[in-house]
């Protein structure tokens, strides 16, 4: 089959590939020109293990090629961003501008499958879209539907080719033919459903754990109020074989879990009550965040280091990071300090927070350090406290280093 999968980031360009590695003709789209150039050089644009390579041998055997429009093709594949908006809505305007422009090339027959992630109805709204642009295609003879990604960064490659896979259309036929094109490179076992339906269990996965990690927040605030070892605690109360605290952070970040819920309470907002709250309290976390380091003497500080600005330890995706917006207040509440950021995963500053004075640097300006910040737990952290002096203050919002502190 030709495959056009529109949309070449964390997961667009990984399904591109595997797709290529499974004999398809694949033609990858986006609109940043120098995305495209990097992918027909078979060079990554982000950091994924082992994507590289696999990206590099596909481009080179000549089944994937990238350019930034559609082209004809028997499966469409629409992998586009979908922000939140301040409202916290789903602006699905990426959306719709990649079902117009498939629609531009469409000759009838063809299978359209929505990747992204939106609320239940979003696949109706591409169809419509399609019907829209060109009224003279007999709709009826495309079909649509929605295939949500399930994958954890760091673990893209294996967990697409892994994972169980969910599918569902707006007809039958579609459930049946996205089904299809999954079992090209999936090995884990393909559910059919509904399209409303798959839109939805993306949206409820992530909100579970949304809801989960918010149980662990609002216990270190519980546990701080009570003079607790919040860290000791969860460890203790896991001991019960029912029970599986997660660990606190300094909140919730990435594309999908401090986004999806928003999308599940649109739906149903009058419903969705513990979704919402738990929103709040995983968005609030920062604000404790920064009590604890006027605590450990923030305000006195000349030299604060700030450790991580990922979403999530190991990798490079800064997108809707706490830290990120952690780092940016620390700068206006403790205006007077020297604020460092290390984060061995990048190689400069997002333009707001070099804006706002703060510096890139590696570990070894540590030892000057009179406040350390640990704000996500990537590996090379581990190690950390062996280089403080004594006198530096340490917030651990992770509880990487509780077992030598």
């Amino acid at each position: 089959m030709r495959m056009c999968v529109v949309g070449l980031g964390y997961i667009g360009l990984p399904t591109a590939v595997v797709l290529a590695q499974a004999d398809q003709t694949v033609f990858g789209v986006d609109k940043v020109p120098a995305v495209v150039s990097e992918i027909n050089a078979g060079r990554l644009h982000f950091v994924e293990p082992g994507l590289e390579e696999l990206l590099a041998k596909v481009v080179s055997e000549g089944r994937l090629t990238a350019g930034t429009q559609p082209v004809p093709a028997d499966v469409y594949i629409v992998a586009v961003p979908t922000p939140i908006t301040a409202e916290n809505r789903a602006d699905l305007s990426y959306v719709e501008s990649a079902s117009r422009e498939i629609a531009a090339v469409l000759t009838g027959g063809e299978l359209v499958i929505l990747e992204s992630t939106s609320p239940p109805g979003a696949t109706e709204m591409v169809r419509d879209w399609v019907a829209e642009e060109r009224p003279e295609l007999d709709i009826d003879s495309i079909d649509f539907a929605h295939g949500p990604e399930r994958v954890l960064p760091g673990q893209i490659l294996e967990e697409l080719v892994k994972n169980d896979r969910i599918v569902g259309g707006i007809t039958e036929r579609a459930s049946q033919r996205a089904k299809a094109v999954y079992e090209l490179f999936c090995k884990g076992d393909v559910f059919m459903t509904t399209a409303r339906t798959a839109e939805a269990a993306k949206l409820v996965e992530n909100s579970y754990r949304d809801v989960n990690i918010a149980f662990a927040n609002e216990l270190s605030l519980i546990a701080d109020h009570l003079d607790i070892d919040v860290w000791e605690l969860i460890a203790l109360a896991n001991r019960h074989p029912r029970v599986n605290i997660l660990t606190p952070g300094p909140g919730v970040g990435g594309h999908c879990i401090a986004v999806d819920p928003w999308f599940l309470a649109e739906a149903a907002p009058a419903e969705a009550r513990l979704v919402k709250l738990a929103r709040d309290v995983n968005d609030a976390k920062p604000d404790f965040v920064l009590d604890q380091m006027a605590r450990a003497g923030g305000s006195d500080a000349k030299t604060i280091a700030l450790l991580g600005l990922a979403f999530k330890k190991n990798v490079d995706d800064l997108r809707g990071s706490p830290a990120v917006s952690i780092a940016k207040r620390v700068a206006e509440t403790f205006a007077g300090a020297r604020v460092v950021v290390v984060e061995p995963f990048v190689d400069e500053l997002p333009d707001s927070l070099a804006e706002a004075g703060l510096e890139l640097v590696d570990q070894s300006v540590l030892g000057s350090a009179d406040l350390v910040v640990l704000l996500v737990d990537h590996d090379a952290f581990i190690d950390v406290p062996g280089s403080l002096n004594p006198q530096t203050k340490v917030v651990d919002t992770r509880g990487l280093w509780q077992s030598v502190l």
